[in-house]
């Protein structure tokens, strides 16, 4: 029998599962429902023609704090919407990390906007909507 994992134990255990995260880096800063905080560095690998990080980068840190905090909620949650504003460039050797400062739920949808800073900086602004579905999660 499958036992439900804790809202705040989810986000470890999807990094768990999630390579291409784990390959950006990413560390998990801290859990509460409906919120998560992660960090990551901007690597040589990272950047872009121009020599600054390729914004698929700070999307891909704020798609993964937006996808880990819509399922602390305990159901399996899915993207359906999400975009970003990409306000300051990044350099290697950049830490950003990625909050999410809100999280709104309705019944089968949730609404989340996260904020993607270099120290108290903001350099991105992302806003997500996702679908919850009856699924719920297990250990």
């Amino acid at each position: 029998m499958t036992q439900k994992l804790k809202g705040t134990e989810i986000p470890a255990k999807m990094l768990s599962l999630d390579p291409y995260s784990t390959w950006l880096g990413i560390e998990i800063l801290s859990v509460e429902i409906g919120c998560v905080k992660l960090g990551m560095t901007i690597r040589p690998e990272m950047l872009n023609s121009m020599g600054k990080a390729h914004g698929g980068i700070t999307y891909s840190l704020a798609d993964t704090a937006f996808g880990f905090s819509s399922n602390t909620h305990g159901k399996f949650a899915v993207s359906i919407e999400t975009s970003i504003n990409h306000i300051e460039a990044l350099e290697e050797g950049d830490y950003i990390t990625a909050e999410c400062t809100l999280d709104k739920t309705k019944t089968k949808v949730g609404f989340n906007i996260v904020e993607v800073k270099k120290g108290d900086e903001l350099v991105a602004l992302f806003k997500g909507v996702v679908y919850r579905t009856n699924k719920d999660w297990g250990n």
